[in-house]
């Protein structure tokens, strides 16, 4: 679904999408963009993930994909270039004021709050992002490894299957509980 004039919601302000040109943001319906969060051009949300306030997510001159099940926490910036598009798989957590661009996350991965993911990084499924991290050009973080520290030095095998799946079913229903009762108060 391609949405150029957002639904009327519960919110009593309107959501900051905007289409950029021809490059109009695509929000699955069962998907939650928080109307502080700010959504512009090429970007691509899955069904029952969620943008939180102050995120901004622009896609102008790349592609921005987000999977399904995945948050992206307050203070985010998504951003992509030209060359580099940035990905982010399915139930991924994406923490507070994380700085993501150029990337590629595949499924399942954490990306701790304050943590900087740079041009052609790759994390596999199953790896941690540890806060405050900072992932330099090219770099690669394996499946089930840990990256933590400035630059960030990888830790193989440190996380285990599931590590993270409580945050991604907590935000999924954070994303559908906000949906149906936010409320905005003067």
């Amino acid at each position: 679904m391609t949405v150029t004039n957002p639904p009327p919601t519960r919110f009593d302000s309107p959501m900051a999408i905007y289409a950029l040109g021809e490059l109009v943001p695509t929000i699955h319906p069962e998907a939650f963009v928080h109307p502080d969060a700010v959504i512009i051009g090429d970007v691509t949300i899955g069904a029952q993930s969620s943008v939180w306030p102050s995120a901004v997510l622009r896609g102008d001159h790349g592609r921005i994909v987000v999977g399904e099940q995945t948050s992206i926490q307050d203070g985010s910036v998504i951003h992509c270039t030209k060359e580099h598009h940035t990905l982010i798989g399915s139930r991924c957590v994406v923490g507070h004021n994380a700085h993501i661009e150029g990337a590629t996350l595949h499924d399942d991965v954490l990306v701790g709050s304050g943590s900087v993911l740079l041009h052609r990084v790759v994390v596999h499924s199953r790896a941690l992002v540890a806060a405050g991290a900072v992932l330099i050009n090219d770099t690669v973080v394996p499946g089930h490894a840990l990256a933590m520290g400035v630059p960030a030095k990888i830790r193989e095998n440190a996380v285990e299957d599931g590590a993270f799946d409580w945050n991604v079913q907590m935000y999924v229903y954070n994303a559908s509980w906000y949906k149906k009762e936010l409320r905005r108060l003067d």
